[in-house]
């Protein structure tokens, strides 16, 4: 189960009982215990892991045991889950502007023994009662906008909201991940307190619909063509729904035909960084690998209605 406490002298938040009753039911299902990280036996662990992981170059780690260990120290969010004694994950938080109400999380990551368990949706609403205990309402953070997986995994199930579509955010990554391409990413926003995310913190998330989204009028803007490779169309601008594809695994792409994986990062930049440049807000996303944008007066629309709501 999840180990969450309120910390002393904090505000009271309404959401928060509610919070650590979907993280521990998350933590159950999973199979996996969540708790902070402080000593730096589990932050090395936690280094091994990401090193594993990732594979980068040992010149340029994503984190060290030092650099968590002063995270830690200094009240951010540093958590593992185990299952049994061992590590399988862990997630990575700090405080961002305003530095009272909101968390940018920096980094998480599951053992590639243990994808599918849901282990990183533990983690993830873990963070979300670590964060409503202490009068957060807001978590940012950034992912890479070609990877379906994730695509998916944040915004259906963890119902977070794409903010802002960011390029080569930072710089090219030499890792098994990244492939050396530039490290494109798409800024999501975790209203902690949402309706929409309290249902998806218990389970309720939800995937949009492609086809049927089609069958209704929506426009292709980004196509995949016989030979796997980006194909960019000319989208009925008169239409307030757009769709814009990814590969189901471009890590794949990466491995076995690299130039075709840059033709995906430059034409999502063209297509999703464009739309979102001019108003469009994505609001969906399929998990045959779709991103559903509304633009115009219906994502103004959508956005005043989110807004309205409590």
């Amino acid at each position: 189960m999840s180990e969450l406490a309120v910390p002393p002298d904090s505000p009271p938040v309404p959401a928060h009982d509610a919070a650590i009753q979907a993280a521990q039911a998350a933590a159950w299902a999973s199979g996996v215990h969540v708790r902070d990280l402080a000593k730096m036996d589990d932050l090395e662990h936690l280094c091994a892991l990401i090193d594993e992981i990732w594979r980068p170059d040992p010149a340029n780690r994503p984190v060290s045991a030092e650099f968590l260990r002063a995270f830690a120290h200094a009240g951010n969010y540093v958590a593992g889950a185990f299952a049994d004694d061992q590590l399988v994950g862990g997630c990575v938080g700090f405080f961002s502007a305003p530095a009272t109400r909101t968390m940018h999380s920096h980094i998480a990551c599951v053992s590639p023994r243990l994808i599918g368990k849901h282990v990183g949706f533990a983690l993830k609403v873990h963070q979300r009662a670590w964060a409503l205990s202490r009068g957060i309402t807001a978590i940012n953070w950034t992912f890479d906008p070609l990877v379906c997986r994730n695509a998916y995994f944040n915004i259906a199930k963890l119902a977070a909201a794409p903010a802002a579509y960011l390029p080569n955010f930072y710089g090219a990554m030499n890792d098994v991940i990244n492939g050396g391409d530039d490290s494109d990413r798409l800024l999501v926003n975790w209203p902690l307190t949402a309706d929409s995310v309290a249902r998806a913190c218990r389970g309720a998330g939800s995937g949009a619909d492609a086809a049927r989204l089609r069958a209704a009028g929506a426009a292709v803007a980004l196509d995949i063509d016989g030979d796997g490779r980006p194909a960019v169309a000319d989208a009925d601008r008169r239409a307030p729904t757009v769709l814009v594809r990814v590969p189901l695994d471009i890590e794949t792409v990466r491995l076995r035909d690299e130039p075709a994986a840059h033709l995906w990062r430059r034409a999502m930049r063209q297509v999703l960084g464009g739309l979102m440049a001019n108003g469009g807000q994505v609001t969906g996303f399929d998990r045959s690998g779709w991103y559903v944008v509304q633009r115009g007066t219906a994502a103004g629309e959508q956005s005043a209605d989110r807004k309205a709501r409590p």
